[in-house]
């Protein structure tokens, strides 16, 4: 029986466990990734393991989300990344270089490598063959220091592409169909890999565009296979001896297989406010749309820019439309402007934003009240653009040009004929805003730059013997890192302090949750399923840890953030029987009695309601290593108790 790609990489990179599914198992990582805004946590935590030089093959810190210097706190984090990676073995990406995701695939990813970064859309580096996850910074720390990053062997679902994309649509509307057909909880413990003949059909940011996207379904990665047109990719970047073939064996098995036809494909949307609620733009059109927003990590490459540049070209905005545009890097931005796009792009009256995730962290261009924005971002739920009651819809850059220009959500199989707009054969290459580290001979001689705002990792300690405390909040279905632990202009400063960030957990759902936490002292959180989806923020498990939480009971959780919570030490149980979601009410007093005895002996593990008198069965699914971890009170201690063995 032959190998899938992933199951190639993984048997590569295996350290610990075997490759069965459902099981766990240690990955050796070559590269991670971070970005400003879990970055800071990040490497407070590598500091506190006491590592003194990373030992992956690369590891570069990003700054692209923070960018919004409105006042100390995000000029200070900066300048604490930037000392702390020329310090430690890290590239540092200045800002103004580009989106994480974007130069990764540019700059440094390369096919059949591992690759994690505290980012939930690293698996853009899927594209290009890499076997990529998005993690949280703890996770991420351990890496740098050269310990495994630990996963549960996943599901493999092989997608098979057919055919050709119509001209005007695109790689967005692929990866939106896979959102309808599998829904945004439909890849929890699974790889998506991509294969058919109609993946030669697909550039390599075409391919990073879905799986990108793949971290909407919920998936431990996505991943195309490495070919001819990667080769092609990476020799245009000046990387042509980074490249490899990696391709599935003739053989190999997979879990699930769906078949999509590229040619009986049209233009979609993700209506408001989930990523899998598709309509075509044909039953859209016409409706108004007040604001346009071209970019992120998932359309913001030279070939997105190129088309959107050509439809814009000559013509001017709907005067009731506001349109910005950030091109995903240095490089395209640079490109464009010695092309000739760019002057189009703002001959047409479009907002040139800087090369950064901007709007779509909700840093800058919120929509007007109840406005109705088209965004050709990655996600669009309640409340991220930093209106409450817009509409977000998530699109294509075409379907995003047109529409900006009519006013209107506009089909773009309607703009005529397509150009054809090639891959450069040589991009622009200029690595001068990437700081390499100095020498580990001189690294004594750099001093980390601490600002006010930076404070320290919350404080854990061992699983309780036995957990009594009341239910805090009751939340249900879809809950996502956003609605624990909102992004923003006005949040995402104070990403560093924690103890600042406090007054702003689960707001979305609550305002009155972070006082009635603080006041109890500690509590149990009930949810419904998928809890924790979206972003691998792990300020949605340590800021609750502040609050005093201690266990999270819901239907089902998104693979992240279960991994976040165990590494915080907070209890992630789940519900044996749904049903018994509806029987716990917020404000009710539970108990988990012995419940430190019950997880060390792998024994049953009862949830009394002391409210109503009802005893309800719940699951805690850990592995040996996570079942460790959680009894140390996190993944800190645990590696500290290790290290000290």
């Amino acid at each position: 029986m032959g190998y899938t790609i992933a199951e190639k990489i993984i048997k590569a990179h295996l350290v610990d466990g075997e490759m069965v599914k459902g099981q766990e198992i240690g990955l050796k990582i070559d590269q991670t990734l971070t970005q400003d805004a879990t970055g800071t946590m990040a490497y407070l935590e590598f500091e506190a393991m006491g590592v003194k030089r990373v030992k992956t093959e690369k590891s570069v810190a990003y700054i692209d989300h923070n960018t919004l210097q409105s006042g100390f706190e995000n000029a200070d984090d900066h300048r604490f990344i930037g000392s702390v990676a020329k310090k430690h073995g890290i590239y540092f990406s200045r800002p103004g270089n580009g989106i994480c995701h974007q130069v990764q695939l540019e700059r440094f990813a390369v096919p059949g490598k591992t690759l994690i970064g505290s980012d939930s859309h690293t698996p853009t580096a899927g594209g290009i063959g890499m076997f990529a996850c998005g993690a949280g910074g703890l996770d991420v720390a351990v890496a740098m220091g050269g310990g495994a990053y630990y996963i549960t062997m996943p599901q493999m679902v092989r997608i098979n592409l057919t055919g050709k994309l119509n001209p005007w649509v695109s790689a967005k509307d692929v990866i939106l169909e896979v959102l309808r057909i599998l829904s945004v909880k439909g890849g929890v413990g699974k790889v998506i890999e991509y294969g058919g003949e109609g993946v030669k059909t697909l550039s390599v940011p075409e391919r990073a565009t879905i799986t990108n996207m793949g971290a909407e379904l919920g998936a431990t990665t996505s991943i195309f296979p490495s070919d001819e047109i990667t080769r092609e990719f990476l020799k245009a970047q000046g990387r042509e001896q980074d490249w490899s073939e990696v391709k599935p064996d003739a053989d190999a098995v997979y879990d699930e297989t769906y078949d999509i036809d590229l040619s009986a494909l049209k233009p979609l949307a993700a209506c408001p406010h989930s990523p899998d609620n598709i309509k075509s733009i044909e039953e859209l059109s016409g409706q108004k749309v007040d604001q346009v927003c071209i970019g992120s990590c998932t359309n913001s490459s030279y070939l997105d820019m190129m088309k959107v540049a050509h439809i814009l070209k000559g013509k001017k905005v709907h005067p009731d439309v506001s349109l910005a545009i950030a091109p995903g890097s240095k490089q395209v931005l640079n490109m464009l402007a010695l092309n000739g796009a760019l002057a189009d792009l703002i001959g047409a009256g479009a907002r040139i934003l800087e090369s950064a995730c901007g709007p779509c962290i909700g840093m800058g261009q919120s929509p007007n009240s109840k406005g109705i924005s088209l965004r050709t971002f990655n996600r669009n739920f309640e409340g991220r653009s930093g209106t409450k009651d817009a509409g977000v819809y998530l699109v294509s850059p075409e379907t995003a040009a047109a529409s900006a220009l009519t006013g209107v959500f506009t089909d773009p199989t309607t703009l005529g004929e397509m150009p054809t707009i090639p891959m450069p054969e040589a991009f622009l290459i200029n690595d001068n805003m990437v700081e390499p580290p100095v020498d580990e001979k001189d690294m004594d001689s750099v001093v980390i730059l601490r600002g006010p705002n930076i404070k320290p990792f919350p404080t854990t300690t061992p699983l309780d013997e036995t957990i009594a405390c009341d239910v805090i909040l009751k939340v249900g279905d879809n809950i996502t890192t956003d609605h624990i632990m909102p992004a923003g202009a006005k949040i995402l400063p104070y990403r560093s302090n924690i103890p600042h960030l406090s007054q702003y957990c689960f707001a979305v759902c609550d305002e009155t949750f972070p006082e009635r936490a603080k006041a109890a002292g500690k509590g149990i959180i009930i949810g419904g399923s998928n809890y924790g989806q979206g972003s691998s923020r792990e300020h949605a498990a340590l800021v609750p840890l502040y609050l005093g939480i201690k266990a999270v009971v819901v239907k089902s959780f998104a693979r992240i953030h279960k991994q976040n919570l165990i590494n915080a030490g907070i209890l992630p149980l789940t519900f044996a029987n749904e049903a018994d979601y509806d029987a716990v009410s917020q404000g009710d007093a539970l108990e988990l009695k012995d419940v430190r005895k019950s997880i060390e002996n792998g024994e049953d593990i009862v949830l009394t309601d002391k409210t109503t008198g009802k005893e309800i069965p719940v699951i805690c699914d850990l592995s040996g290593r996570a079942k460790d971890i959680l009894l140390a009170g996190g993944l800190l201690n645990y590696t500290k108790e290790q290290s000290e063995k």
